[in-house]
């Protein structure tokens, strides 16, 4: 007997409305990581090769999600871009947050964010653990409340992060 926890998912597949997702998915994220790296670019202290990953995970992310349109196998790559950019925002919650208490708290809300977007793809798209059948549908209540807190966080922290350069 095949648990309903364990049923594979439209995540790696053609399926149509999933694709929509993945276009407007490629598009944010090329927004929302270029909004990040500009943040960061002239308002950090950071080594280059943090830079660097911020980048690299900025052009690497929409560029994986639109391949992926045609290529749903290629998702797996997302990996790659969820790395760069979590790494990099790891390392500067951890060694290179601003003075201002309100920056840290806006870099600190983006890591998590991004972070746990990381965590959510893992788990709904990769299946790394099993998914509970109220969360199986991409478009439910469920997993849709999930990528709220997710965008929630990560837009709250880059309004901290911009109005902090702003005062």
């Amino acid at each position: 007997m095949t648990s309903t926890l364990l049923r594979p998912g439209v995540e790696l597949t053609e399926d149509a409305a999933f694709a929509g997702r993945v276009r407007r998915l490629a598009r944010v994220s090329s927004v929302a990581l270029g909004a990040i790296v500009l943040l960061a670019w002239g308002n950090l202290e950071v080594p280059w090769f943090v830079m660097a990953a911020l980048v690299a995970g900025w052009c690497t992310m929409p560029a994986v999600l639109a391949v992926s349109v045609h290529r749903p196998r290629s998702r797996y790559l997302l990996v790659v871009p969820a790395g760069l950019v979590s790494g990099a925002l790891l390392a500067i919650s951890v060694a290179y947050l601003p003075s201002d208490t309100a920056a840290q708290a806006g870099w600190q809300l983006i890591t998590a964010g991004v972070v746990m977007g990381a965590m959510l793809g893992m788990w709904f798209w990769y299946r790394m653990l099993p998914v509970p059948a109220r969360l199986e549908d991409p478009f439910g209540q469920g997993r849709m409340a999930l990528i709220r807190v997710h965008i929630v966080t990560v837009v709250s922290g880059m309004v901290l992060v911009a109005v902090s350069l702003l005062l």
